[in-house]
């Protein structure tokens, strides 16, 4: 009986996950842009490096805030395919990007940025 008193109601749950999203999206997203304005100059491969610190800084995020109420792979999956979709916008409107570049991009700074933002979130210990 007293483990459901602790369960968070559906309704908290997707206010949770919904905030962990956002979140998520906001602090990734300014790291995306902070990286690249930044560090443009520095490094030939500031978009891929943007985009995948962008995404993993976004899905840690949204996973820390989820996994109080258990929803830590939503939030962490929404943040990929957000990030992910931007992505292949970014591919349909650059066409000047070598293919090589689309590719590593698409395949290596989404997905598993998101996956590993997430794990990085589940051991890192509750406050």
């Amino acid at each position: 009986m007293t483990s459901q008193l602790n369960r968070p109601s559906t309704l908290q749950r997707v206010g949770y996950t919904l905030g962990a999203i956002v979140a998520g999206v906001v602090v990734g997203s300014l790291l995306n842009m902070g990286t690249i304005v930044l560090g443009s100059s520095l490094l030939p491969l500031v978009p891929f490096v943007a985009h995948a610190l962008g995404t993993l800084a976004g899905a840690w995020i949204a996973a820390l805030v989820a996994r109080r109420v258990g929803t830590v792979r939503v939030a962490a999956g929404a943040i990929a395919l957000l990030f992910l979709a931007g992505g292949i916008g970014a591919v349909a409107m650059i066409p000047a990007a070598p293919l090589w570049f689309d590719v590593l991009d698409l395949a290596g700074a989404y997905l598993p940025m998101a996956w590993l933002g997430a794990r990085l979130a589940t051991r890192t210990p509750a406050a």
